[in-house]
């Protein structure tokens, strides 16, 4: 009888996301709210038979992935480097996330979806109260860099860290994991800012074990461009000669940091065919060539076109200020992308399965049960 309540749920779950098959394929990122009222509503519909465990991929090797550059090769700019177009500009609205956070979200919005291989990109703003308590993860990277503060993470592995000003943190989700991202504070009540980048794995890569990677910004190289006037952080990538750390994340990314003075310009060469982005964080810049120029202004995000070799950017010499941005390039991967609030894989039935492995504490989940952090129990309620 079980084993009837169990199939029958199961197809009535499956028809639920054929029904709703234009929610769910939407590239749109779930506050964990709502994340958690979703799998409560499934949960009416799940029995609590556990699953066997799906094989891990044993192939971890990172350098070697076959969609990055092969070792040993840098980019490279000359006269004739064609600059690529500007596909479009826009505002990244401020919006709340998480528990009392606040986010301009850049890509993952009707503004830019299908972006492959990124998912999402937040500018956050939190404060102790505040953050994002425990939730769940499948299928994808994230790439954590915080622009001030201080940030505890803590995940059912046992895992805890802390990252600080400068700090990076990679991670992987791989098969499942379940985590919580909660503010310090600040001696001076300050917020705590930062960017979160979600990765696409690979669809080889979505049931790998979970890892973290944590780069500290003294471990990050830099190079200066234009006699000084031009200051690049390569935290993952290159730049004018310059390579960063290896072994970061396993899909091909490359972020870089880049400061403009005023009368700076830097012409930053990317992988062609890569699609890449550039998120404006301080200031203004001018992206173009002479007589294609645009202006980006602050908290604006600025799309390239995937033809062409080089980014051009530059401050005019009568701004009051530097001008800071992100620039942001990965491999396209050519793969069908169904992702429904953290959890971001290759079909419905894979994304469903995510919901019943969550639930039922199985294929990857197991640890899940009963596991709450201690950091998220300084939220405020």
């Amino acid at each position: 009888m079980k084993t009837l309540l169990f199939l029958i749920s199961f197809i009535i779950g499956i028809c639920s996301l054929l029904v709703c098959k234009e929610t769910i394929l939407e590239i749109a990122t779930h506050s964990v709210s709502q994340l958690f009222a979703t799998i409560n509503n499934l949960n009416n519909n799940l029995t609590t038979a556990a699953t066997a465990n799906t094989p891990i991929p044993t192939d971890t090797n990172f350098q070697s992935h076959p969609l990055d550059l092969p070792p040993g090769v840098h980019l490279t700019t000359n006269a004739m480097s064609v600059s690529r177009a500007i596909r479009k500009v826009f505002l990244a609205v401020e919006q709340s996330e998480g528990a009392g956070a606040r986010v301009r979200r850049s890509v993952g919005t009707p503004q830019l979806r299908n972006f492959s291989p990124f998912l999402m990109l937040d500018h956050f703003s939190v404060k102790p109260g505040a953050g994002f308590p425990d939730h769940p993860h499948r299928g994808q990277e994230t790439i954590t860099y915080l622009l001030h503060g201080g940030v505890d993470h803590e995940d059912f592995a046992g895992n805890k860290g802390t990252i600080g000003t400068g700090d990076l943190q990679f991670m992987t989700a791989g098969r499942g994991i379940m985590h919580a991202e909660m503010p310090r504070q600040n001696p001076d009540g300050s917020a705590n800012v930062g960017l979160q980048l979600w990765v696409d794995l690979p669809q080889a890569l979505k049931k790998c074990e979970p890892r973290y990677r944590d780069l500290r910004a003294a471990e990050v190289p830099q190079v200066e461009v234009d006699e000084g006037k031009v200051r690049v952080k390569v935290i993952s990538g290159q730049s004018h000669g310059i390579d960063s750390v290896k072994d970061l994340a396993y899909t091909p990314v490359w972020i870089l940091d880049i400061e403009i003075q005023p009368g700076g310009k830097i012409t930053q060469p990317l992988p062609e065919g890569w699609n890449a982005f550039g998120y404006m964080l301080e200031g203004s810049a001018t992206f173009g060539e002479k007589g294609n120029q645009t202006v980006v202004e602050q908290y604006h995000n600025v799309v390239f076109e995937p033809k062409g070799e080089v980014v051009h950017a530059e401050v005019d010499a009568g701004a009051e200020r530097s001008g800071r941005f992100v620039l942001i390039a990965g491999t396209p991967l050519d793969q069908k992308v169904v992702q429904y609030g953290p959890f971001v894989l290759n079909s419905q039935e894979e994304v469903y399965q995510a919901f019943m492995d969550y639930q039922t504490h199985s294929n990857g989940f197991e640890r899940a049960k009963g596991w709450e952090s201690e950091i998220g129990k300084t939220m405020l309620h």
